[in-house]
């Protein structure tokens, strides 16, 4: 196979004294789906960015279609044919998919107006080249994320990328959504593209990957054929020690119930009825996982039991207190947790940092304030020792969230969460976007907190995390309930599909 891209001693520091890159090499071979892995932190983000032009590199170089090549920018990497789908989407959501697929190179009448039926036209033709549909004329803001991928990547192929970049790009698609974007890398590789896939989902690398490249540290560990590595020993070499996932016994401690949920039922802006009677208990020391397709009202559960969205119908009793009509704040105040499923949306300010990101939910209580003034220095200190605790990679608390990787942002989140001693916690999606070493990390503090009594609400799209933790399951189908599981030795995923799908459910 001839090699379409060479990586040839890439250094990168960065002005804060991080080294991101120490010297990776690695080749990429033509009309091959190469997956680049390793924990957050590890430099796999840098090093695309050096690629794409984002960021320059202190040494190294980097040989393109047989040429050692230095792009200037991002505009140079795309007028070589490269092209890169980030981990927090690039589009312009005012816009409509045709516009945003011609932004910058937008057909004009006369060099002046824009031409919108020629733009559609344009948009509709790469669309029917790679067989990926998308809705032309709606506004990005209005479509699933699933779709607006399909944009970013369709973005790349009309501007001729040859090699295309996708960073972490399953984090927040459903289970059938995934399946549609591998159908789609597939008759990619049919029509010659290469792809860089970045991921932490082993078993994804595992499926669609011929090639794996493992960088721990800034360094490359290992680059061998996919198929001759097991998702074990892919995640041990990226950790560098062994990984268990285990199914957790359930706590012999289960107490009374600290969460009641009776009756909720919930109508969106379109009067279509989102949630139809949902009830659950969550007890002291136990995990009720939530099995379910992404779409079917988890979103607007969660919201409504952390005070973000008000139902129309019944009853949320937290400590035996009534919370329905409380806001976020007040819920918080009764030993209520959030992690919540868009970490940038619900979970962070980016341009905040750390440090006042881990104390926004508690700077005015004491030991953060006394009296009228914070603490800064007793809070930099704190933050620091969760820092290191949830072992999230950045200079100093003082750093900001934005300069930090998709994994460590939801380190962040999770430190915070559970830092505050909760009663109760919801927990959506805990380890979207995180590699294996911290998603048993989370794990083990989200069975720790069980253990010491907390009630767990878990809301998770990947079926074996849900497996792995929860004490009993539902599943929710179409706002509804359809199947309750209190005992879940030897329960698979394959007993839940029916009723996920909504093929059977419980009379």
């Amino acid at each position: 196979m001839d090699t379409i891209l060479s990586i040839r001693n890439i250094v990168k520091v960065y002005p804060n004294g991080v080294v991101a890159n120490k010297g990776i090499s690695f080749d990429i071979e033509k009309n091959t789906i190469h997956a680049l892995v390793g924990e957050n932190g590890a430099g796999k983000t840098t090093l695309m960015k050096i690629l794409f032009g984002i960021e320059k590199p202190q040494e190294g170089k980097i040989i393109y279609k047989g040429k050692e090549v230095h792009f200037k920018s991002p505009l140079d990497a795309i007028h070589n044919g490269i092209g890169m789908v980030h981990q927090h989407l690039m589009l312009a959501p005012d816009l409509t998919v045709a516009e945003n697929l011609t932004l910058g190179i937008e057909p004009r009448k006369w060099k002046v107006f824009l031409d919108t039926k020629k733009a559609v036209d344009i948009a509709k033709r790469v669309s029917e080249e790679f067989g990926m549909e998308v809705p032309l004329e709606k506004r990005v803001r209005d479509l699933p994320i699933g779709i607006r991928q399909r944009v970013e990547i369709l973005k790349a192929l009309l501007r001729n990328a040859e090699l295309l970049i996708l960073d972490e790009p399953t984090a927040v698609l459903t289970p059938q959504e995934t399946e549609v974007l591998f159908k789609t890398l597939f008759d990619l590789k049919k029509h010659g593209k290469t792809i860089i896939f970045i991921s932490h989902k082993l078993k994804e690398v595992k499926a669609i990957a011929d090639r794996v490249t493992v960088i721990r540290d800034g360094k490359v560990i290992a680059t061998e054929d996919a198929g001759s590595l097991t998702e074990h020993e892919i995640a041990e070499l990226m950790v560098g020690r062994e990984i268990r996932f285990e199914r957790i016994p359930p706590s012999p401690k289960v107490g009374a119930p600290l969460l009641k949920v009776k009756n909720i039922r919930y109508r969106n802006k379109e009067n279509v009825e989102v949630l139809k009677g949902v009830s659950f208990e969550v007890r002291s020391g136990e995990i009720l996982g939530v099995a379910g397709v992404e779409g079917n009202g988890q979103t607007e559960l969660v919201e409504i039991l952390t005070g973000l969205r008000k139902a129309d119908e019944g009853s949320i009793v937290i400590n035996g207190e009534e919370v329905i009509g409380k806001t976020p704040r007040e819920i918080r105040e009764k030993g209520v947790s959030h992690i919540p499923e868009d970490r940038m949306k619900n979970g962070v300010a980016e341009n905040a940092k750390i440090k006042e990101n881990l104390i926004v939910d508690r700077y005015y209580k004491n030991p953060f304030s006394k009296g009228m003034f914070v603490d800064w220095k007793f809070i930099t200190k704190y933050s620091a020792k969760l820092m290191k605790d949830f072992n999230v990679l950045a200079t100093s608390p003082d750093a900001l969230v934005s300069s930090l990787s998709g994994g460590n942002i939801q380190k962040v989140v999770v430190a915070r969460e559970l830092s505050m001693n909760p009663s109760v916690i919801i927990a959506d999606q805990p380890v979207r976007g995180i590699d294996v070493g911290s998603e048993e990390l989370v794990h083990r503090l989200l069975n720790e907190a069980r253990d010491k009594g907390s009630a767990i609400f878990l809301v998770s799209a990947d079926l074996d995390e849900v497996l792995e933790l929860s004490s009993r399951i539902i599943v929710i189908y179409n706002g509804e309930i359809v199947a309750r599981f209190d005992d879940v030795e030897g329960l698979t995923g394959k007993d839940l599909g029916p009723y996920m799908l909504g093929v059977k459910r419980e009379a």
